[in-house]
């Protein structure tokens, strides 16, 4: 039998999602716990691996299990396993034909700062830190240089090991919320850094240190050293996944955690 599940976790304790000798890591705990359910080795398939203090609110995994157990046991019995900062949110069956990663049309990130002039104390590790006011009508502007299909070499990590730089930005959107400033991107899939880039970019561009065409002028040189700042990994959200209809999998909405 083959499940999907919807993961929610705080990545501040965590080297990332995957598996390191070294470090604690989501998938690691995850198995762990869904394979004391199950009373044999789980290995789990992400939809969209994260780094070191990034979060999750929507990330799907699928796995297989021959153990017959009903949904509220892999549920209740996994979270009962897992680290506080995890938690299985729901769990069901699927087609033999769903793959986490691969069955994807899209994924979807939020970028959450705290754009104030004194730090966040209870946010310092669930939000950025901004001290200068941000302009969010020229972030926004900015912010469409970057929709539709692009080579995004500028954007990503000089050490990500994705074989094109080529992805397809479906909409980017910059809004404010008192004193929070959210940055919301859907693309086909990401490069390593690339949300983070563009949160550094649009963020200068917010402050006045560049004009809003600098976001542009950014993705046309295609080298990473002429971009900007990697924003910190605290501020960023997983928060879902589009399938298609067959799979039945349910679409999260901007969630109540992420405000």
């Amino acid at each position: 039998m083959k499940y999907a599940a919807r993961i929610e976790y705080d990545g501040r304790e965590f080297c990332g999602w995957q598996r390191q000798k070294h470090s604690p890591s989501v998938q690691e705990n995850v198995e762990k716990a869904l394979s004391s359910v199950a009373n044999h080795p789980i290995e789990i398939v992400c939809a969209g691996r994260t780094d070191a203090g990034v979060h999750g609110v929507g990330q799907i995994v699928h796995f297989d299990s021959d153990a017959e157990r009903t949904i509220r046991s892999w549920v209740m019995g996994g979270n009962a396993n897992l680290s506080k900062s995890i938690s299985i949110v729901w769990l069901r069956p699927v087609s033999d034909k769903f793959h986490a990663r691969f069955s994807a049309l899209s994924r979807r990130y939020r970028y959450v700062i705290c754009n104030r002039d004194v730090r966040p104390s209870f946010l310092a590790w669930r939000t950025t830190w901004e001290y200068r006011p941000l302009d969010v009508v020229l972030m926004q502007q900015a912010a469409q240089h970057l929709v539709g299909e692009h080579d995004f070499s500028s954007y990503r990590a000089v050490a990500c090991q994705a074989k094109s730089p080529i992805r397809t930005v479906h909409r980017v959107e910059v809004s404010r919320q008192n004193e929070m400033v959210f940055i919301d991107i859907e693309a086909n899939a990401f490069l390593h850094h690339m949300v983070r880039n563009i949160a550094g970019v649009l963020m200068a561009i917010g402050c006045g240190e560049q004009q809003s065409r600098w976001a542009g002028e950014v993705l046309a040189h295609k080298d990473r050293r002429m971009g900007g700042v990697t924003a910190h990994p605290s501020g960023l959200y997983f928060m879902g996944v589009k399938y298609p209809d067959e799979f039945e999998i349910p679409r999260v909405e901007n969630s109540s955690l992420v405000w």
